[in-house]
């Protein structure tokens, strides 16, 4: 993989913190747009911009065109059976909740089950707490082990004839365990409970295909994936998704519209009241096509490599623990020194031109389960390098006092 090439698509990736260039490393709470999305969309409102599905003059044809090769492009990727299994969302956090909503409002009842686990980002944690609040049913967390691995024998102690839906996560956010989620989904299946799949962390290192796993629902949005904020994708097979009501009304989500009844449309519409995100779709399929190009495989090898070298440095360092150490997991290091917070490792890295993540990665309990107040996130993107993996341990060696506590 040619990644001179690749960095020079990144505009933002030639920025200077102070004197360093920027080393980004924080690729798991959301990566840089290449250029060509960027084009794609700037395209878009230029050349062929409007409102889609609402009127027959030549740009709303244009802007439809667009809009659903952007969906179908979407179906290609993840492997959908139709392209009406592909939602439309703003995001991985709004398709859980359009799941939680139909779940809470035609299926769940006092003292029903939900199976989550405890690796779960906050957005496939609080929207079941709070269906729970209003059903009467009761949350489930599987554990995990020292290593940040879920417990299979736990979970399949906890399905039984209460459990109405699994929502797992595909990939730890905070420390990047791939979860087996393939003999999770079977064991689910043979509970006959449904499950639902965050997918957030997943399309710009592993290859999607949602027939193969045989998920009900899998969801991710495009800013992780190098694609626009405010887009993302829902799938969902299609006997849920015509069971399951609509989780927002207004225009474009309706047949007929009387004072007396409605009607909603067909798939994928029912879940699509309203303006959609129509240049952030354009942006979107432009980021499917760009990591199609490149080649998923391709990707992974590359990120595989730097997760081995950066895991081989940061542990040369006495007074470095790294959190997290699934044997299958992906390029995503946490970590903590000795007597620093943090807030301060982040700080010092930032004057270095360093880019982390730092504290509990919207995931407190996964944090917590392992008697830490936070940890400082490495997350490796396709454009990111050996030297910059370099940099990083060399800073962390450096760090002596706090920057906070610098001068006193």
């Amino acid at each position: 993989m040619n990644v001179d090439k690749i960095r020079a698509d990144f505009p933002i990736l030639h920025h200077k913190i102070g004197n360093y260039p920027l080393a980004y490393l924080d690729n798991a709470a959301t990566t840089q747009k290449p250029i060509q999305v960027l084009q794609a969309m700037q395209n878009f409102y230029e050349q062929s911009y409007a409102n889609v599905h609402r009127g027959v003059h030549e740009l709303t044809t244009a802007a439809t065109q667009s809009f659903e090769q952007a969906r179908k492009k979407a179906q290609a990727f993840i492997g959908a059976k139709h392209d009406h299994e592909c939602i439309f969302v703003h995001g991985a956090t709004e398709g859980i909740n359009i799941v939680v909503n139909g779940f809470g409002r035609t299926i769940l009842k006092p003292k029903d089950e939900i199976i989550i686990s405890v690796l779960e980002h906050h957005s496939n944690i609080v929207p079941w707490q709070l269906v729970c609040e209003y059903t009467g049913a009761k949350l489930r967390v599987i554990p995990c082990n020292e290593q940040g691995e879920l417990e299979l024998a736990a979970y399949k102690e906890l399905l039984n004839e209460k459990t109405k839906i699994v929502a797992i996560t595909h990939i730890s956010n905070a420390f990047g365990t791939i979860n087996p989620i393939k003999e999770m989904i079977q064991l689910a299946h043979e509970n006959d409970t449904p499950i639902l799949i965050d997918g957030a962390q997943v399309p710009p290192h592993l290859a999607i295909d949602v027939q193969k796993l045989d998920c009900d629902f899998y969801t991710f949005s495009g800013h992780k994936m190098y694609g626009p904020t405010g887009i993302g994708i829902l799938y969902g097979k299609t006997h849920w998704l015509d069971r399951l009501p609509p989780f927002q009304g207004g225009g474009e989500m309706i047949k007929s519209v009387s004072f007396e009844k409605t009607t909603y449309q067909d798939l994928p519409f029912k879940f699509e009241a309203g303006t959609p995100a129509i240049t952030q779709a354009v942006g979107l399929g432009c980021a499917f096509d760009y990591l199609q190009n490149i080649g998923l495989t391709a990707i992974l090898a590359h990120e595989n490599n730097l997760l081995h070298y950066a895991t081989e440095l940061l542990n040369a360092i006495p007074t470095l623990r790294i959190i997290g150490t699934a044997a299958n997991k992906i390029g995503i290091i946490s970590f903590i020194l000795e007597d620093m917070t943090p807030h301060d490792i982040g700080t010092f890295l930032n004057e270095k031109g360093i880019a982390v993540r730092t504290g509990l990665h919207c995931a407190e309990p996964a944090i917590k389960r392992f008697g830490i107040k936070g940890t400082v996130r490495v997350s490796f993107g396709l454009y990111n390098t050996r030297e910059e993996v370099e940099r990083l341990a060399v800073a962390l060696r450096e760090i002596k006092t706090p920057p906070s506590r610098a001068g006193r």
